[in-house]
């Protein structure tokens, strides 16, 4: 199918507050010629959002589109070669717009971190996009970009140096930043899909949930952790991450779609680094109980407005100065199948649900603008459902590393 579209990129969701962040980001970033739209379902509000992009976006065509409009969707499509979409959450927006570029041939980029909406998208519509030639890759922004192109940049150079396979393999997370109300949104509607539910709560649970071939997965990978550790590795105390259990089941699709190129000893984790000694030990526990009350929360309908009342609206995020401030790191240790220690940081200034985020998003829109013809694709494949180390793999590391991240791998002495 042809590439030539009307639009490189069409920003859906463009008035959000991440739309509008990612909007920016394209504006100040995007090379001459790239042709951008923005698109959303309220004109006047997609008005006032150009307004106020610096000068060379304020000419950028609008589009009127609704999720819940299958023929407005439709029609962006066709007209773009790439749909970035802010829109969310996505079990309850994003299968309509995914169903529209998979038939349309236009490749797509979210923001999701909704294991069953993942899962929707995987059956329902990766067999037409791999005949289409779209390459659908969900998860472009701190879910979960840092982890899959972190370990797909340590298995590369551990590949490279004659080291061996990926063997035992921790992310410990460090972050500061703000709660996103669309993620808490998402999670909210992830439980009521699974309640009365076995076969949704199943997936959910499943360490292989987003696997393109579950029977084949290899045995013994460790399970969701909710424990405090004091781990020697890192000489720190460790405690439940929060998007350990979305992040570990894209990771490990990456090594299956691959052709398990991470290694078939390949077993992953994810923990949050909270600090040493004592301090480090208290805010571990503190970390795992404000992590269960929350969950519990959620699972109680009169505790919901509780949880609400604690974190922003969806559309609503951090003050500038916040999302300035905020930073992560990724620090990842595995031992290889040669015995090996390696390690890979993947590392950024700025908010790592927004302001990092928003630079990981564009950044992804452009690599498949500007650099498709270089990204991978795994053997056998037109296009199909995909993550951002297997659709995108090392341009987009290119290009964010040119944005300030910092992405290295290197033997640990």
């Amino acid at each position: 199918m042809t590439r030539t579209r009307e639009f490189d990129i069409v920003l859906f969701g463009a008035t959000g507050f991440v739309g509008e962040l990612t909007a920016a980001h394209l504006a100040k970033h995007s090379p001459d010629g790239v042709t951008i739209a923005l698109a959303g379902r309220n004109a006047t509000k997609l008005e006032s959002v150009r307004a106020d992009l610096p000068a060379a976006a304020r000419e950028w065509p609008l589009i009127t589109a609704d999720s819940s409009d299958a023929a407005s969707l439709a029609a962006m499509a066709e007209r773009a070669r790439v749909v970035i979409t802010t829109v969310g959450p996505y079990a309850s927006y994003g299968l309509p717009l995914v169903k529209a570029c998979a038939e349309a041939g236009t490749d797509y980029v979210d923001l999701t971190g909704e294991v069953l909406f993942h899962r929707d998208a995987i059956d329902q519509f990766d067999a037409v996009a791999n005949a289409s030639g779209a390459r659908i890759i969900p998860s472009c922004g701190y879910d979960s970009v840092p982890s899959d192109l972190g370990v797909f940049t340590l298995a590369s150079a551990v590949r490279e140096a004659g080291a061996g396979e990926l063997g035992d393999t921790t992310t410990y997370a460090s972050m500061k930043g703000g709660v996103s109300g669309g993620t808490v949104a998402s999670m909210m509607g992830q439980v009521d899909s699974i309640k009365g539910d076995k076969d949704r709560r199943k997936i959910v649970l499943d360490k292989f949930g987003l696997s393109p071939d579950r029977d084949n997965e290899p045995s013994g990978e460790w399970k969701d952790s909710a424990a405090v550790r004091d781990d020697k590795e890192v000489g720190a105390w460790t405690a439940p991450f929060v998007m350990a259990t979305y992040n570990t089941r894209v990771v490990r699709r990456s090594n299956a779609l691959s052709g398990y190129a991470y290694g078939r000893n390949f077993r992953y984790r994810e923990v949050m680094k909270v600090g040493k000694g004592i301090a480090g030990r208290a805010t571990g526990y503190a970390v795992a109980g404000a992590l269960g009350g929350a969950v519990a929360a959620m699972n109680v309908g009169p505790l919901r407005p509780l949880v609400k009342k604690v974190v922003p609206s969806p559309g609503e995020g951090p003050s500038e100065k916040a999302r300035t401030e905020g930073f992560f790191k990724m620090d990842i240790r595995t031992t290889t199948t040669t015995g090996a220690k390696w390690q890979a940081i993947v590392a950024a200034q700025g908010d790592p649900g927004y302001a990092a985020t928003c630079v990981m998003l564009g950044e992804a829109g452009l690599t498949l603008v500007l650099d498709r013809d270089a990204c991978p694709l795994p053997e056998g494949r037109n296009g199909g459902l995909l993550t951002p180390a297997t659709g995108l793999g090392k341009p987009y590391a290119d290009r964010l590393v040119a944005q300030g991240f910092t992405i290295e791998a290197q033997p640990v002495a």
